[in-house]
């Protein structure tokens, strides 16, 4: 059954980010005083009163301008108003009634939605009563709300929202496969997603910076569910200007950290930068998936993928494990590849290993190469055990962790990726001593 879709519209600086995040009770948009902070239309799941729904929360709309980034708001709020079943409408009590609001109003009218106004900055009792005004928009309710301080009838809000949807039954379903696209500024990550997606998802432009928001999306391919983030473009730490690109760089990291794959898009005529190695070991520490996606490989001629495979895994050795993709964005080329690597991978890091036959491989990797000695002592391995997935984890037991040797922890890695697999996913090794909890 289609959960309802309901979408945030309204001017800039109105409050439509705060009350997104105020509804899903965390703060995923980006909020800001600067107008235009949110560019393409986000998607989030929310819940209330255990009755699910997805809120689109969209850009500040400006009618009658001609600049690019404007224009391009206006048709993703557009978009998001064609996908709603009903539209919070968005305007400021405090300033009142501004003719942009007038220019909205005609725009919803005409797609014939359901529209509730939320008038919102209603901060005090005192101020209950600024938001009749609005109601010379011509739509039948306005709600006072304060989205900042979550008073002034957000709850009520919410049981005008949830009215006609049926409570969440108790089972759970399996969660899909979220795969956070990251990479630099103009890498083409949103032009993949929108291939992908095959629509207009998000803003794709030449300008750096253009995706500021993590934006969620669901896809079906093969039966099975994707969840695609795509991500602002991280950059260099001390090239990061401070305030909402530093918070929209902050929310491309912890999209990765939340991920079960990071496709990790790196521009082919550019190569693999520092950058992209820095994201890559993010993606490593967080124990996600990991795709590194060479993208623009139509503008590349007559160079074998197998050779940039060689160079990438002589030049950033930590990255042997990660599946490496040779696509383009804008001509399709290989983009499906991305679902059935992601699905493999999955498989990969739920994969669980029989303690015997763990122990067995372990045993003859030490049998052919045993551990060096430290001053007469040698390293003991008594019992080896998978104690995690996601990713897959090893439990050593040893007489002494002084005696291991990060070399010797590299070879243990090759054996077990040697003899299992887990293509794709970092594995940890973790080392105890008996009677360490």
């Amino acid at each position: 059954m289609k959960m309802k879709t309901v979408a945030i519209v309204g001017r800039p600086n109105v409050g439509k980010s705060t009350l997104v995040n105020r509804i899903i009770g965390e703060r995923r948009s980006i909020v800001d005083d600067l107008p235009g902070v949110t560019r393409d239309r986000i998607y989030f799941d929310a819940i209330w009163q255990h009755k699910p729904f997805i809120i689109i929360d969209t850009g500040g709309i400006i009618t009658n301008d001609d600049d690019e980034f404007v224009k391009n708001i206006f048709s993703q709020a557009k978009l998001a108003v064609d996908e709603a079943d009903l539209i919070l409408f968005v305007v400021d009590a405090k300033e009142g009634l501004n003719p942009y609001d007038n220019d909205i109003a005609d725009i919803l009218r005409q797609s014939k939605k359901e529209v509730v106004v939320v008038a919102n900055k209603v901060d005090s009792p005192d101020e209950i009563t600024m938001y009749s005004e609005f109601y010379a928009l011509g739509f039948d309710e306005v709600m006072p709300i304060s989205a900042l301080h979550g008073s002034g009838g957000v709850g009520d809000l919410l049981d005008r929202v949830t009215k006609d949807i049926e409570t969440k039954k108790e089972e759970e379903i399996e969660g899909a496969i979220k795969i956070a696209i990251a990479g630099k500024p103009n890498a083409g990550k949103s032009s993949i997603l929108n291939n992908l997606l095959c629509e207009q998802r998000a803003i794709v432009s030449d300008i750096s910076g253009t995706t500021r928001d993590s934006i969620n999306s669901t896809v079906i391919y093969n039966n099975e569910e994707f969840i695609l983030i795509d991500t602002a473009g991280i950059r260099k730490k001390s090239k990061v200007d401070y305030g909402v690109e530093a918070f929209a760089v902050d929310r491309a990291l912890r999209a990765i950290k939340e991920a079960d794959i990071t496709l990790l898009v790196i521009d082919a005529k550019e190569g693999l930068s520092d950058q992209d190695k820095k994201i890559a070991q993010t993606a490593e520490d967080a124990g996600t998936g990991l795709i590194v996606a060479y993208n623009k490989w139509d503008l590349i001629k007559n160079v074998p993928t197998h050779k940039v495979e060689e160079e990438i895994n002589k030049e950033a050795p930590f990255l042997n494990y990660a599946k490496k993709i040779f696509i383009s964005a804008k001509t399709g080329q290989r983009l499906h590849k991305i679902f059935e690597l992601a699905k493999e991978i999955q498989e990969e890091r739920t994969k669980q290993v029989q303690t015997s036959t763990l122990n067995r491989v372990i045993n003859e990797a030490v049998d052919i190469n045993p551990p060096t000695s430290e001053k007469g002592k040698f390293l003991k391995i008594y019992y080896t055990t998978q104690s995690k997935i996601k990713p897959p984890s090893f439990t050593f037991f040893v007489n002494s962790k002084k005696l291991l040797k990060d070399s010797y922890k590299r070879y243990l890695m090759k054996k077990l990726r040697e003899a299992f697999g887990f293509f794709g996913t970092p594995i940890r090794l973790i080392f105890k001593e008996k009677g360490e909890k």
